[in-house]
């Protein structure tokens, strides 16, 4: 795993998103929505590139990982 570091800028456009324009479990929610969307999607699709579901599957973790840092739904014991 790589740790970049974000601007100075980015983390606070980031922090003023998430602070002020959405609220985090809408947002997690909607993102789960779409990853179960695109799933759905690929599972039925015929001839699927094999390097596109690579990429996918990385898309997948990386949606359910913010999703999780937005709303932790998965990690509730």
């Amino acid at each position: 795993m790589s740790t970049n570091t974000l601007s100075k800028e980015t983390e606070l456009r980031l922090t003023e998103f998430f602070n002020n324009s959405i609220d985090s479990k809408s947002m997690a929610k909607t993102i789960r929505q779409v990853n179960y969307m695109l799933a759905l999607n690929v599972i039925r699709e015929d001839g699927f590139l094999k390097t596109e579901t690579i990429n996918l599957e990385d898309s997948f973790f990386w949606l359910n990982q913010l999703a999780e840092a937005l709303d932790p739904y998965l990690d509730v014991e």
